[in-house]
């Protein structure tokens, strides 16, 4: 009965929190909208390098340019084609899960710190690659490529802010119900047995290269998603604004909001969104000091992230609760 009371407060808090996501566009100004779409592009792309990451245990320093393949997709699909937005968004999902699982073939001879290297490599190697003449034409090169916010549709009486952010919240909570069941089905049991045991896992049958490739697209897959609603958001694209300084702050983002943890990406996207700014407002003379020292408060304060950090506290609040249970049971026997 304990579990089924504690299964049900944690369906009841999701359900708030998704109720709170709906209701916060409407009670806050148009640029905190902005910034809180942001977060949820964020966290699209942060559940798939956890998936990567966290839960395969493949270290990706390059997961920027999966995102900036994803919304170079949307805005040139958008921008030269005249494709809806809502199209562009899973065929730049499509486009990075074939980028993500050819790049998966090569890797497969890497592992740990050599794995890391290649995919930066090709972190840094993106913004050039879109500043190349041939892609001009297509890229827009180092001017990059303007596109418009779309309007609500079924003539909705809210704001083009407010839809965009509705939109994007839907396609996060999809991405977010579509992680879940990969990691509880077979795949995501594999990934994680891969990650912990390698040989015992050949050794079950499970095979490596397939997964582990398979595990680079889908990731690939998030990080293009999320890279096309950016697009959107933003209504702009361009080379310099997928520096290797993106790749890098997506791990740290996963880091701080706790591998193999499914809720960490929102707390990893939060930071990734306003810590910077915070350090901005408190020096304007060093905000990267001020954001390092951010980083080693957190490293200290929660090593397991803040996800893991939630959870203890969940936990002793739940033992709290039942000890409060047991002695009313007892002063009532």
């Amino acid at each position: 009965m304990d579990g089924m009371h504690v299964n049900k407060t944690r369906l009841i808090f999701i359900g708030m929190v998704v109720l709170a996501a709906l209701l916060l566009p409407f009670v806050v100004g148009s640029y905190r909208v902005f910034q809180f779409n942001l977060v949820l592009v964020y966290a699209i792309v942060l559940l798939g390098l956890n998936m990567l990451t966290g839960y395969n245990g493949q270290i990706s320093l390059g997961h920027g340019a999966f995102y900036a393949i994803g919304a170079y997709v949307a805005a040139i699909l958008m921008d030269k084609l005249g494709v809806p937005y809502w199209a562009t968004v899973p065929a730049a999902g499509a486009v990075c899960f074939v980028a993500g699982f050819l790049f998966g073939f090569p890797a497969l001879r890497l592992h740990g710190h050599y794995l890391a290297l290649a995919t930066f490599a090709l972190g840094i190697s993106m913004p050039q690659i879109l500043k190349y003449k041939g892609l001009e034409q297509w890229t827009g090169g180092v001017q990059g490529i303007v596109i418009l916010k779309p309007q609500a549709p079924f003539g909705l009486n809210i704001s083009q802010d407010h839809w965009l952010y509705l939109f994007t919240l839907f396609i996060a909570l999809l991405m977010f119900w579509l992680a879940w069941n990969i990691l509880r089905g077979r795949v995501g049991r594999a990934m994680v047995a891969i990650r912990d045991h390698p040989i015992a896992a050949e050794a079950m049958g499970i095979n490596v290269g397939a997964v582990k490739t398979l595990t680079f697209g889908i990731s690939a897959l998030y990080a293009g998603v999320g890279g096309a609603l950016g697009a959107i958001v933003v209504q702009f694209v361009a080379p310099d604004s997928f520096v290797a300084l993106v790749s890098i702050s997506l791990l740290i983002g996963i880091v701080i909001g706790g591998l193999a943890s499914i809720s960490g990406v929102i707390y990893g996207a939060i930071f990734i969104q306003f810590v910077p700014n915070i350090a901005d407002e408190i020096s304007k003379a060093a905000p990267w000091a001020v954001y390092g020292l951010f980083l080693l408060a957190f490293v200290f304060l929660a090593p397991k992230g803040v996800a893991g950090l939630v959870q203890l506290l969940w936990g002793k609040a739940e033992a709290s609760w039942k000890r409060v249970r047991a002695q009313k049971a007892t002063l009532q026997s």
